[in-house]
């Protein structure tokens, strides 16, 4: 699809973000779904990689793979630096998401399983919603902090299921879960305005490029590790790059351009049940059974905080003729309204 520098389609229909309520539109549906399938698949896919790399390696090793084919696409594309306006978005987006995310999310699984990693993630719409009504001015329903309580409740489940056999290690997990899904949530409201100025693609992939840079520390320990694990990890990695990082970053950039932050989150919903069926059939994985109820609360505080009120409809009164209005002698209603017979 043909961007122009300022992230946004060449077709006058599609050329801004649809009218609020109106949600996503077909392409930025199509993004959307792209990324949350690719997601869902990273939680599996760290998950397995991760028994043969450390957090901050597997960061690194994703991260150079996907910085890679974004600026391989992006030469292509003879796209060049970004404006300066976007670079704020981009550098956050870059730290927190490609950086304190990714390391934080690997740490995680490495205590908890994909599904419950991905139920815990999850609270991240509430949070983005939030920062999105007070940030970019999406609004700020007062039924966001019931859904913000519920979330949190939901993680505070997970967290007792996953601290019943396994000392501090399951709690651990789980608040690196919680920190990966506040800085991803951080990120996305920054990098919402970044998108106003560069494309998708350069939001991206200088995105990726600083998380990469932001992770190079762990460069020795990376090196050290694919000497010795096992090619089918090693080609996990490189797929994390790939598809969950340059194309599914790509796609949701594309469709975040095109909607707001807080719409863009509600399509993450399906992600843990993703999760969870793809953990099943490849890793023989499942939460714990309490793991589900918290779960489940996760999302109900998604979708209670991103619910919207019925509207309030009025029937207009009928139209009478005048003579009907002003009639009955002195006692008659009259109107002095500048809509005449409509009031």
């Amino acid at each position: 699809m043909p961007v122009s520098r300022d992230g946004k389609t060449r077709g006058p229909a599609s050329a801004s973000p649809p009218a609020p309520g109106s949600g996503l539109d077909r392409r930025a549906l199509a993004a959307a779904t792209v990324t949350v399938v690719a997601w869902a698949s990273a939680f599996v896919a760290i998950r397995d990689a991760g028994r043969y790399f450390d957090p901050g390696a597997l960061a690194l090793g994703r991260l150079l793979a996907g910085s890679l084919v974004l600026g391989a696409v992006l030469l292509f594309r003879g796209e060049g630096w970004p404006p300066r306006a976007a670079w704020p978005g981009i550098a956050g987006a870059g730290v927190l998401w490609f950086g304190v995310y990714m390391v934080a999310l690997n740490w995680g699984e490495r205590r908890v399983d994909a599904g419950t990693a991905a139920m815990i993630i999850n609270i991240g719409p509430v949070v983005i919603a939030v920062l999105g009504g007070w940030l970019l001015h999406e609004g700020f329903p007062r039924r966001l902090l019931a859904g913000l309580a519920v979330s949190f409740a939901g993680a505070a489940v997970v967290a007792v299921s996953e601290s019943g056999g396994g000392g501090g290690a399951p709690l651990l997990g789980v608040g690196m879960c919680l920190l990966a899904a506040v800085s991803y949530a951080i990120a996305v409201v920054g990098q919402k305005p970044a998108l106003r100025h560069a494309s998708a693609l350069q939001v991206t992939t200088f995105g990726c490029l600083i998380g990469t840079l932001a992770t190079l520390p762990f460069a020795a320990r990376l090196m050290s590790q694919t000497t010795s694990a096992p090619v089918s990890a090693t080609l996990m990695v490189i797929y994390l790059g790939v598809v969950p990082t340059a194309l599914a970053f790509t796609t949701w950039a594309y469709a975040l351009n095109r909607t707001t932050a807080g719409k863009m989150g509600v399509t993450t919903y399906i992600v843990p049940v993703l999760v969870v069926l793809m953990s099943w059939a490849f890793l023989g994985e499942t939460p714990r059974p309490l793991a589900y109820l918290g779960g489940v609360l996760c999302l109900a505080g998604v979708a209670i905080s991103r619910g919207r009120r019925q509207p309030v409809t009025v029937e207009p009164a009928p139209t009478e003729p005048a003579s009907t209005i002003s009639g009955g002698g002195p006692q008659g209603r009259r109107t002095h309204s500048p809509l005449g017979r409509q009031e």
